[in-house]
């Protein structure tokens, strides 16, 4: 496993772009006046990061089973495809917006996968009670929904030699921080704006998949 300034600043790329969907949230809980306990903030932070290791180390446990040919196929298309998906996730999330027909007045539960979809989708559905604010336990299905990028491109990153021990410490400081950010800020904008920053984690991935090749 690498430890170059080349391969830090790869993993400090993806760890990045993989939080910036925690910056999204932020920003949507700070324009509706939603509070961000610490607690919560952890508990989003270690799930989301801890979930990214776990993908990444079991891309690294399959790998030496694999054919060479097969892992560059596979992290390649994981890659490529998460990008495209970035880049269209405004379409993603609106066609899983009508299939999840989901009112904030049903609980979920950590296992109902398609509540978590909804969360996905619109991160406000994670406050389920509407109190403005959101619990340790709501925080968990909110990392959870944002962790479902970094299962799979985790996985396909191991694949491709990534180093996957500086991403998992990278995101732990990228998740506070875009969460906090983006929390910030839209606290100080305090009103509905669009602000969707996917389609630049698309442009990473891809880019991330493309480089593979040299």
């Amino acid at each position: 496993m690498s430890f170059t300034l080349i391969a830090l600043l790869e993993a400090a790329l993806l760890a990045s772009s993989l939080s910036l969907d925690a910056f999204t949230a932020g920003f949507a809980y700070g324009t509706n006046k939603t509070k961000l306990p610490m607690l919560s903030v952890q508990i989003i932070n270690i799930v989301c990061s801890a979930t990214t290791g776990l993908s990444l180390l079991l891309g690294v446990v399959l790998k030496p089973y694999l054919p060479k040919e097969l892992t560059f196929a596979i992290s390649f298309s994981i890659l490529f495809i998460m990008g495209l998906l970035k880049l269209l996730d405004s379409a993603t999330k609106s066609i899983i917006r009508k299939q999840s027909s989901i009112s904030k007045k049903i609980k979920g539960s950590l296992f109902n996968f398609k509540f978590i979809l909804c969360i996905y989708a619109d991160p406000e559905a994670a406050d389920i009670d509407s109190n403005k604010t959101i619990s340790s336990s709501e925080s968990v299905l909110l990392a959870l929904s944002l962790s479902l990028d970094g299962i799979a491109t985790g996985f396909g990153a191991a694949l491709a030699d990534v180093n996957g021990v500086a991403v998992f410490l990278w995101s732990l400081i990228t998740n506070v921080i875009f969460l906090l950010s983006g929390h910030f800020i839209g606290r100080k904008i305090a009103s509905k704006v669009t602000f969707n920053l996917s389609w630049i984690s698309g442009i990473v991935f891809i880019g991330l998949a493309i480089s593979k090749f040299f």
